[in-house]
């Protein structure tokens, strides 16, 4: 009976009623989190993100240093062919950061399952939350933040099957709330908010992309 509980989930209105029940697919609640899976995702969709765009000049790109500073011997002073040589204050820098791509991919397998695992983090932690819908009839900010007061969200994910004008208008002004479809959505929009606001027919497109 216990175990029946834990994949049985409340199906809730906007006003943070429940209206029904449905039973969570077996991947997303059976056996143990696999946060191993979901870090490999994570950082890979982070290094993603990286602008790359730090830069440091090397000895030939400073400029000066045309000019030997002193001749060679006789002076007393230790023999040096250029003033930007990197033990030089204004010197060339050795074996700094230059532009470069961070971005890399893993299996799309893992990926998958990344957001399986992801998920099923969520659910466990009690902070899955299925709708009914989430339809909105005008852009307004104060039509989300009620719907968010209802089910006291703080950070959440909202998970849709389309993305409609209003929704985006009314959700973008909101700090830690995201709005993703189904088919879109991946394991670090899932384990960068403490809630998930899922509607019934984006679970079904979901499940379909995951297991497809």
């Amino acid at each position: 009976e216990a175990k029946a509980k834990a994949n049985t989930l409340s199906v809730y209105d906007l006003a943070g009623k429940s209206v029904d029940t449905m039973t969570l697919d077996p991947m997303f609640h059976e056996g143990e989190v696999n946060t191993d899976v979901i870090h490999q995702a994570v950082v890979m969709y982070q290094a993603g993100q990286r602008e790359g765009t730090a830069a440091t000049k090397t000895r030939g790109e400073v400029s000066g240093g045309g000019k030997k500073p002193w001749k060679q011997k006789g002076t007393g002073r230790a023999r040096h062919a250029s003033i930007r040589s990197p033990i030089w204050t204004g010197g060339g820098t050795v074996f700094g950061p230059h532009p470069r791509d961070y971005s890399y991919t893993i299996p799309r397998e893992l990926r998958r399952r990344a957001v399986v695992e992801s998920v099923k983090s969520i659910a466990s932690n009690g902070k899955l939350i299925v709708l009914q819908q989430l339809t909105l009839e005008s852009p307004k900010t104060k039509g989300m933040t009620a719907i968010l007061k209802a089910f006291k969200a703080e950070k959440p994910l909202l998970l849709v099957d389309k993305k409609s004008d209003n929704l985006v208008l009314a959700s973008r002004n909101i700090r830690g709330v995201s709005l993703k479809t189904a088919d879109e959505v991946n394991a670090l929009d899932v384990v960068s908010h403490r809630e998930c606001l899922m509607t019934q027919s984006a679970y079904k497109g979901l499940l379909k992309r995951l297991k497809s």
